[in-house]
């Protein structure tokens, strides 16, 4: 199996243990096992949130950043299957956290296809080749700009923020 055209999705932190397997991205599904809440509790949707990068390494640190923190993580290495899945996903995800460069369209293009689908994404870009320029001077909102190479906290603590000031906005 060509390891660009795979989907990831990583299990929610402080849940019971689960199978997730690869699943193929050219399907735009990336299914979890059901999580069961605890007796009368609702269930509260944790933030889906998609990570592409084309490279492994990096999409890899992306994903170890942020497993702790409770989200939902699907992983694209192929920014044509990302965009694929993020047009087809129910729900939607709450954030992007893409790269700039990744080689079959750029970061930019991305965002822009994701923003017309569901203009309320939040936007994190990371980029080691681009510079924060790139993102304020775009006609595409990108909420935040993160340089690389960048610590794993940093990453952690800017897409909380984003997150939270997410939740923020549809409060008032």
């Amino acid at each position: 199996m060509d390891p660009s055209t795979v989907g990831y999705e990583t299990p929610l932190a402080n849940t019971r243990p689960s199978l997730f397997t690869p699943v193929n991205a050219a399907k735009s599904r990336c299914m979890a096992a059901p999580q069961k809440s605890a007796p009368g509790q609702a269930r509260k949707r944790k933030p889906l949130v998609y990570l592409v990068d084309d490279e492994p390494t990096l999409l890899d640190l992306l994903e170890v950043s942020l497993q702790s923190d409770g989200y939902t993580l699907k992983k694209f290495l192929d920014p044509e299957e990302a965009l694929k899945s993020f047009l087809s996903a129910k729900p939607q995800p709450d954030l992007l956290v893409t790269d700039y460069a990744l080689g079959k369209m750029n970061g930019l293009d991305l965002i822009e296809q994701c923003k017309q689908a569901n203009p309320d994404v939040k936007i994190v870009m990371v980029s080691g080749t681009a510079s924060a320029e790139i993102a304020l001077r775009s006609p595409v909102k990108v909420d935040r700009f993160l340089g690389k190479p960048y610590q794993p906290t940093t990453l952690s603590e800017l897409v909380r923020t984003v997150l939270a000031d997410s939740r923020e906005e549809s409060r008032s």
